[in-house]
């Protein structure tokens, strides 16, 4: 048989494979020894099917795999080829092309842990991007609201300034009195001691007669220091002093850190 038409026979690739019997493996065997071009088209087709392994493992299941070497196959021959182990070093291109498959799905699933990772760490950024938003938006209310309170031409202001115990206190009192509500501007307060607060009076002269009208709770978490407590009507004065937590009956003169008249 001619070298050309041996080659186009498709026993090379059957050889490639590892597929053929032992007589027909050496009968190639001895036939690429005779004719060079037979040699030179086996190893044209090791490296196809090399090239193909590699080109293609990272995106073919090791099933798919099969039915193309089974149709590279079965497009030179017509009966089932009985698979059988070969001493023959070309049989290895078999576990060649697996180990490259292998290799490619690792690849695969090394991409897609990345990309998960990637997902949750977008998604790690919205949520903090959400709560500093809504933060923003509280701010943004909370200040509106403080604008409107210091804006409202309906309010008396009442400036409280320093008593004995805290001569650089000061703060003050935003009174509506049509609506009878109060607010009261603490920024000029130092913080209260741990277990001490602020307790707000409403007073009236004569006699001196005190009404508690709130107590200024979390006082280090109001960045604002502004501070809406009980309503209150007829006052004639605004005091603060500090009170043991939970406040007080009557107030301490003692602790008296900021006092006005209306």
């Amino acid at each position: 048989m001619e070298a050309r038409a041996y080659i186009e026979s498709g026993i090379l690739e059957l050889y490639v494979f590892g597929t053929l019997s032992e007589s027909e493996t050496q009968e190639v065997a001895q036939m690429a020894e005779k004719y060079p071009e037979i040699q030179d088209e086996i190893i044209s087709i090791e490296k196809a099917v090399i090239s193909l392994s590699y080109s293609m493992a990272p995106y073919l299941s090791a099933a798919n795999y099969d039915r193309i070497k089974e149709q590279l196959i079965e497009k030179h021959t017509t009966k089932v080829v009985a698979m059988q182990p070969k001493s023959n070093a070309f049989s290895y291109i078999g576990w060649a092309a697996a180990v490259l498959l292998m290799a490619g799905i690792g690849w695969q699933y090394t991409q897609l842990d990345a990309a998960q990772n990637q997902v949750a760490f977008v998604r790690t950024e919205n949520d903090t991007l959400n709560k500093e938003l809504n933060a923003v938006k509280l701010t943004e209310t909370q200040t509106k609201s403080l604008l409107a309170v210091v804006r409202d031409q309906d309010n008396t202001v009442v400036a409280l300034g320093g008593q004995a115990v805290s001569p650089e206190s000061a703060a003050k009192v935003y009174w509506n009195q049509n609506t009878q509500t109060v607010y009261v501007d603490a920024a000029g307060l130092p913080e209260p001691p741990e277990g001490f607060v602020y307790q707000v009076w409403s007073l009236k002269l004569d006699p001196l007669t005190p009404t508690s009208i709130g107590l200024l709770d979390d006082f280090k978490g109001n960045d604002s220091r502004l501070f809406a407590v009980s309503n209150t009507s007829g006052a004639e004065a605004f005091g603060i002093t500090l009170e043991p937590a939970g406040g007080s009956v009557s107030p301490n003169l003692e602790q008296l850190y900021t006092l006005g008249k209306v």
